[in-house]
């Protein structure tokens, strides 16, 4: 078998070699950002691409039109690569899914001609939704990642970093109806549910002193009645529930839906509760993968600190696939002027030179960490027993 530097070097020169069509493919999904479950054009350029490259592609995978999986090689052991390239609404690749998406294409490719000499089967696994729904969720429920015995991705950011931990969250959405009367000449007859909503909004509030370390209740009323000489018969909300684990995540689901059902009790207002998406657990990397990973980055002059865990940021629905599959989810980073992800500002650098790099770096970093997964009898036999376990 060819030595850790035959094939670095190997993996090297076959993504130099498609250097431009991977970068090429950054900037389309940044021209044409596609919002949750409804990003066609994108898988469709991801699949063609890959499709073109010799991947064996399977479209509409699991019930979901936008998803797909391509994989290259039938070694024993699977390496799952996730595929980012939902948008935000109205603000685009602000969150950087551009770059997300096309570094898991380049590590697709740098790995796929050592694939069966290394006992690989390299799936990139198109996953839409991360935004809002999560596809990964979904993607999980039918069956994607059983075979797959670690699975990783990068995620564009203002800095690398390694290890980094994630939010649980739930997301509701609210809605109170009740009884329409004019507000002068009989306000008795009437059912308020914005007072119901208010009253819910207390609640919420008072709660928050009470709220567990970690945990976040965020909402936005998105419609409470449209004349004030009227009793709103009608009021909605969308809220976000967000805590450390998801098990006290179900604890902070039931005391939020409690203060909902303290409006609708106070007012007399029927109370409507909806789940939007998938629930999101909290990410948990793998230690191991994720010191090959941050060797391999910083073997390409990246500097790669590791997270402080105390330190929790948004959610990622790759934290569901953390729990079932040894996973990585690492920070590639570029300069993005005093802007974070998710603010509009962010999504104009997501074609620059320097996330151009991040796309390149990330997919080689990916693909060398799978190289040391595949090399290691230890590490491999060790994810191999664990996916026999599962």
């Amino acid at each position: 078998m060819s030595t850790l530097a035959d094939l670095r070097a190997h993996t090297r020169a076959a993504l130099t070699a498609r250097r431009d069509e991977v970068v090429a493919l950054s900037h389309s999904l940044h021209a044409e950002p596609e919002l949750a479950y409804e990003e066609h054009r994108s898988a469709r350029k991801i699949a063609d691409l890959l499709e073109g490259r010799g991947f064996e592609v399977t479209r509409g995978v699991c019930g979901l039109p936008t998803a797909f999986t391509a994989t290259a090689g039938r070694g024993e052991l699977v390496v799952g690569i996730c595929v980012e390239y939902d948008a935000l609404p109205g603000i685009g690749h602000a969150c950087g899914h551009n770059v997300n998406g096309a570094a898991a294409v380049a590590a697709g490719l740098a790995l796929a001609p050592v694939a069966d000499e290394l006992g690989l089967t390299v799936k990139l696994i198109g996953t839409p939704a991360e935004e809002s729904g999560g596809g990964k969720v979904d993607l999980l429920r039918g069956g994607a990642f059983d075979d797959v015995a670690a699975a990783m991705m990068v995620h564009a950011g203002p800095a690398d970093s390694v290890g980094m931990t994630s939010l649980a969250i739930s997301s509701l959405r609210v809605s109170y109806t009740g009884r329409a009367a004019h507000a002068a000449a009989m306000p008795h007859r009437g059912i308020n549910a914005a007072d119901a909503m208010m009253i819910a909004q207390v609640a919420v509030a008072a709660y928050r002193q009470q709220l567990m370390p970690g945990a976040v209740v965020s909402g936005v009323v998105t419609a409470a009645g449209d004349a004030a000489n009227v009793i709103p018969a009608q009021a909605a909300a969308d809220y976000d529930c967000r805590a450390r684990t998801a098990g006290e995540l179900a604890e902070l689901q039931a005391r939020v839906r409690a203060c909902f059902e303290a409006g609708a009790l106070a007012t007399g207002a029927e109370l409507a509760l909806e789940a939007v998406g998938n629930d999101y657990a909290d990410l948990r990397q793998d230690l191991a993968i994720g010191r090959s990973y941050q060797a391999a980055a910083e073997a390409l002059g990246r500097v790669v600190p590791q997270s402080d865990p105390s330190v929790l940021g948004g959610s990622t629905d790759m934290g569901n696939v953390s729990h079932l599959v040894p996973t990585i989810h690492p920070m590639i980073g570029y300069d993005c002027g005093d802007t974070i992800m998710h603010n509009p500002a962010f999504t104009r650098f997501g074609t620059s030179p320097q996330a151009d790099l991040a796309v390149l770096d990330g997919g080689l970093a990916m693909a060398w960490t799978a190289l040391d997964l595949a090399l290691d009898p230890a590490h491999r036999a060790s994810l191999l027993t664990r996916l026999t376990a599962r």
